[in-house]
């Protein structure tokens, strides 16, 4: 080839530029940005409208199902699920995949149109809808801040200095803030003191409006100036509250509101989520990078601006560590860097071994060359360094150097039959170049399906495609451009070696001998191959499947449900004494325990919970990732026993896309008794299972309600309405609010409610004081309340595309999901399904599928431009059936490696046997190529055949053996090991066969036979 040519004409310049490109490389990978997972976009918008006082049923009824119908006038919806909970409605809307992160804030836009249009539809109290599109934030670093001395008001002042200060370093693009504790002023009423001196809530609450309302008191001229008046300062003291005069009573005396009430400040009750850190009260505060950005530089910025901050922290305050992606990102990049320098050290090994030493040496070169070139054009392109992005260069190692040891074999070859050095590179790359650079094509084309892929899935594995496809094309401009260059400067031969028989060994003749036999007895040995083959298809059935594996992460969570209705009090009071059971155990670290709600996304694989005072989940630092299995078990089993009344699930991180559930079982219909006896059924039935834990539905129990029952007639009687008698319950117990207390920046509800005794007493709600303005007087609500009667009712509705739906779920606890999604599957499809009402599987099976349904759709495509190419390059449809009936041989490698290792088909081991067959189809194409070289030359066709398979055998044996050890770094990991696994035996078995059947096909397709003399 012409630039072969010139790069042997031009030593210098192509020496040079060799340089430049090392340290470019190095330069390049010293500025990537570095990240623990790659990022994917979580294409979720949440829209969240508050209606207070509604039960579930109208919350969904009057205002989620405007906010899905407006939603659903997205072009670019894919779906739309709600939970509607009692006064509160939550809309998911999920976009289609094709939309990618620079596209979906055009969508959000219009979505927040949308959402805005539907306002107007809305029942009166109900809205504001707020709209949420980042949900999918992560908060790689996440820490809490707490102080067994310090109440939340101090916390809360430290949160907002680091939050200030923290926003300021480069890197950063969002702080928020979580489990902060809103403070409050409580007016605390005494009910009898009230009654008797006729003020009503009512004249309170006008009474503090009227005093702490911001008003204009103008301006006057004073001479030359136009002089503002500042009006009265408003009240900003308990003290000025307690001195607020009382004017409409029934009394000629002075009644101040401290004569009635008690004044106090507080935290909001209940709250909405608490945070505890190893046992201490606490606030945490959520750190996200910048897209792309360097993590690891961003963590150590942070750590020496707190460093520099610590003096203005309290003494007794400090930090805990609830996720530092900083140092998970600095420890995986360098466990990942530590395996491809193995990997490079294993494949450099093996070429020394087979090569020699300057030959190894020199190819050992050029893959570092292509390296650097990688990490130039991955910076270019926004790569970052990340788990998938790192295993991809591993796993591409042993096939960056296909292409340089092809060319370094044929130019020893024609050394050792004495041909001059510059003619013999020129010649190789002549005859080599297009083939090589087709094979290439193919095996980077083996991977396009998940480069194109656009679900979540695809996103979040397409850097493996992108490096890949990077890396190889390298591989093949460096093996036709330095590769000849060195050759031609430091490969030598020994003058013995000279016109010598490069393939009279032993070993090749008894090789040759062997491909004689099989060829003679070809149908034989096609039978066999197909026998093989047909008992790996067999044996591939007892593989087990999954999706993605559970993480090593030396963190895993415990899901810890009371019944539905529970307080967030008892829930806080459970978590504290689960905490401290945890922290006994030994290898424990620390433990989070996050109440009321999931904890902020701190990992882009993790799903949070949403706002339930039933739900804690607590997060389990160890010291070694390898004691999760004995920790998880014992306390799984320990809780469950000591907490009969609470359902408890330890669960693993996963290194994926994924959420809580594994399987679960929708079922959809109108009725919401019909859903749940479907689900309960259900449930059953998963409870039967041996593996089964975790077994539940998602709108979990009913809840108790107390419902007033209106004496219609006296409550008209003394002009008395729903909402007054509403307004008198709230003010009773949970409290009203009646106004703002402005103190600096910060402005505090006032929350007006009846004090502690009464409050705590439910046994007198009939009993409560609710004022009369035709009586001008409190009268017991008793006159115009019948009674309360106890009612249950769902607290949560799910749906999904408008329609009602139930789940029941649950997770293995050992096994797969798709052996225990097998087992239970029949007999959930059994359950009698009314008219109306029909079951879908979601969880991992859903996940799986789509998965696969998007690879699927592409494979096609990419499959026909792999034979195309193969057409084009041998313009022969004999030839290209050769090349391709091999593929299907990997079965034999990956059922065989699969069932040894125990290792499950997921979705990593997927791409590894689309991956598996551009390898072998590069073989096949070099082997062939070799047969139509030597066919030409008016070789016998017999001795063609069997002569390209000798000489092909080291080439083709190397490139297999570096492949294959080369994977061997990524055995112990738990992301690559299966995927290392697929290659790894798939490529050794198919390579055998290869050598073996591709000449037996090529001469049984061309009818080639052994000759007489033979």
């Amino acid at each position: 080839m012409k630039i072969t040519e010139f790069c042997l004409d031009n030593q210098t310049t192509t020496l040079v530029l060799t340089f430049v490109m090392i340290v470019a490389g190095l330069s390049a990978y010293q500025k990537m940005g570095r990240l623990e997972d790659p990022e994917f976009t979580i294409k979720d918008a949440v829209i969240t409208t508050q209606y207070p006082g509604a039960s579930a049923e109208a919350v969904e009824e009057e205002v989620t199902d405007e906010i899905e119908t407006a939603i659903q006038q997205l072009g670019q919806l894919k779906e739309v699920k709600s939970q509607s909970y009692r006064g509160l409605s939550i809309v998911t809307a999920t976009i289609k995949d094709q939309y990618d992160k620079e596209t979906l804030p055009q969508v959000w836009d219009e979505l927040r149109r949308k959402v805005s249009d539907a306002q107007m539809r809305l029942p009166p109290g109900a809205g504001p809808s707020m709209v949420n599109d980042d949900f999918g934030d992560v908060y790689g670093i996440f820490f809490a801040l707490y102080g067994a001395e310090y109440s939340f008001n101090e916390l809360w002042d430290v949160a907002k200095l680091l939050r200030r200060e923290l926003l300021l370093i480069d890197g950063v693009a969002k702080i928020d803030v979580f489990g902060e504790q809103s403070e409050v002023i409580y007016i605390e009423l005494d009910r009898d003191r009230m009654s008797q001196l006729g003020i009503s809530p009512t004249t309170i609450a006008n009474e503090l409006q009227r005093q702490n309302l911001v008003s204009n008191a103008g301006s006057v001229s004073i001479g030359d100036d136009f002089v503002t008046i500042d009006p009265t300062e408003l009240v900003d003291s308990e003290a000025d509250l307690a001195n607020i005069l009382l004017t409409e009573t029934t009394t000629d005396a002075q009644i101040y509101l401290r004569d009635i009430a008690s004044i106090r400040r507080g935290y909001k009750e209940p709250p909405r989520q608490l945070l505890r850190f190893d046992g201490n009260p606490a606030i945490g505060i959520g750190i996200s990078t910048v897209s792309g950005g360097n993590v690891v530089v961003m963590g150590e910025l942070l750590k020496t601006r707190m460093r520099e901050l610590a003096p203005n922290i309290p003494l007794g305050m400090d930090f805990g560590v609830i996720a530092m992606q900083s140092d998970a990102v600095q420890t995986s990049v360098q466990g990942f860097v530590i395996s491809l320098l193995q990997a490079i050290a294993i494949v450099v090994v093996v070429l020394l071994f087979f090569m020699g030493l300057r030959s190894g040496l020199l190819i050992g070169f050029v893959l570092f060359l292509t390296i650097c070139g990688s990490f130039v054009f991955m910076s270019a392109m926004g790569v970052t360094l990340e788990r998938i992005s790192l295993g991809a260069l591993i796993i591409a190692l042993g096939m960056l150097v296909d292409n340089a040891i092809v060319v370094v074999d044929g130019m020893l070859i024609r050394f050792q039959k004495g041909m001059e050095k510059r003619k013999a590179a020129i010649e190789v790359v002549k005859q080599t170049a297009i083939p090589l650079l087709g094979a290439t094509i193919i095996a980077v084309l083996a991977f396009a399906a998940i480069g194109t892929s656009q679900d979540k899935t695809g996103e979040y594995t397409r850097s493996l495609y992108t490096v890949i496809m990077i890396s190889l094309l390298l591989s093949w401009v460096t093996a036709v451009t330095v590769t000849p260059l060195l050759c031609t400067k430091f490969l030598k031969v020994s003058s013995a070696e000279g016109e010598s028989d490069p393939y009279g060994s032993a070993f090749y003749r008894r090789f040759s001998a062997f491909l004689h036999s099989c060829i003679r007895a070809r149908y034989v040995t096609l039978a066999l191959v197909i026998a093989v083959f047909a008992g790996a298809v067999y044996g591939f059935g007892q593989v087990s499947q999954s999706f993605f594996p559970n993480s090593t992460r030396p963190q895993f969570m415990v899901d810890y449900w009371l019944p539905q209705g529970t307080s967030i009090n008892r829930s806080n009071a459970d978590a504290q004494q689960v905490e401290q059971y945890i922290l006994g155990l030994e290898g424990v670290t620390h433990v989070t325990a996050v109440i009321g709600q999931g904890a902020p996304r701190f990992l882009l694989t993790y799903t949070p919970e949403k706002l339930n005072s039933a739900y804690t989940q607590f997060l389990v630092d160890v010291d070694d990732a390898s004691k999760i299995d004995g920790l998880y078990d014992k306390i799984q089993d320990d809780l469950t026993e000591s907490f009969a009344d609470a359902q408890v699930q330890s669960r693993k991180f996963i290194l994926g896309p994924g959420e809580p559930g594994k399987i679960q079982a929708k079922f959809f219909g109108p009725d919401p008794n019909v859903l749940r006896r479907l689900a309960s059924q259900a449930e059953n039935i998963l409870l039967g299972h041996h593996d089964a834990f975790g077994v539940r539905n998602d709108w979990r129990d009913r809840v108790m309600v107390l419902r007033p029952v209106i004496a219609e007639q006296q409550a008209n009687l003394n002009n008395i309405s729903r909402q007054n008698i509403n307004n008198a319950l709230l003010q009773a117990f949970e409290g009203l609010t009646v106004g703002l207390f402005r103190e600096g920046d910060e402005i505090l509800p006032i929350i007006l409610r009846a004090s502690e005794p009464d409050r705590s007493n439910v046994a007198s709600i009939r009993n409560l004081q609710i004022w009369s303005p035709v009586a001008r007087q409190m009268i017991p609500l008793r006159q115009v309340v019948n009674g309360f009667e106890t009612v249950f009712e769902d607290e949560i509705i799910q749906r999904i595309n408008r329609e009602r739906v139930i789940t029941a779920l649950a997770d293995p606890r050992h096994g797969e999901a798709p052996p225990m999604l097998d087992d239970v599957r029949a007999s959930i499809e059994a359950i009698e399904m009314p008219d109306g009402y029909r079951l879908e599987w979601w969880g991992e099976y859903k996940s799986s599928g789509e998965a696969q349904e998007a690879l699927a759709g592409k494979i096609p495509m990419f499959v026909v431009m792999m034979i195309l190419i193969t057409i084009a390059l041998f313009n022969d449809l004999r030839q290209t059936a050769v090349i391709w009936l091999v593929v299907p041989l990997a079965v034999i490698g990956v059922t065989v490696g699969l069932l040894t290792t125990k290792q499950p088909f997921g979705f990593m081991a997927l791409l590894g046997f689309l991956s598996l067959s551009g390898m072998l189809i590069k073989n096949a194409i070099v082997l062939v190529d070799e047969i139509n070289t030597q066919r030409g030359q008016d070789k016998p066709a017999i001795d063609a055949v069997v002569g390209s398979a000798v000489s092909r055998l080291r080439p083709v044996a190397m490139a297999a053996a570096t492949t294959v050890l080369g994977m061997a770094p990524l055995f112990p990991d738990a992301f690559f090991v299966s995927m290392a696994v697929t290659i790894a035996f798939g490529l050794s078995f198919a390579t055998v066969l290869t050598m073996v059947v591709v000449p037996v096909l090529y001469a049984t397709m061309f009818g080639i036979r052994e000759t007489a003399a033979r």
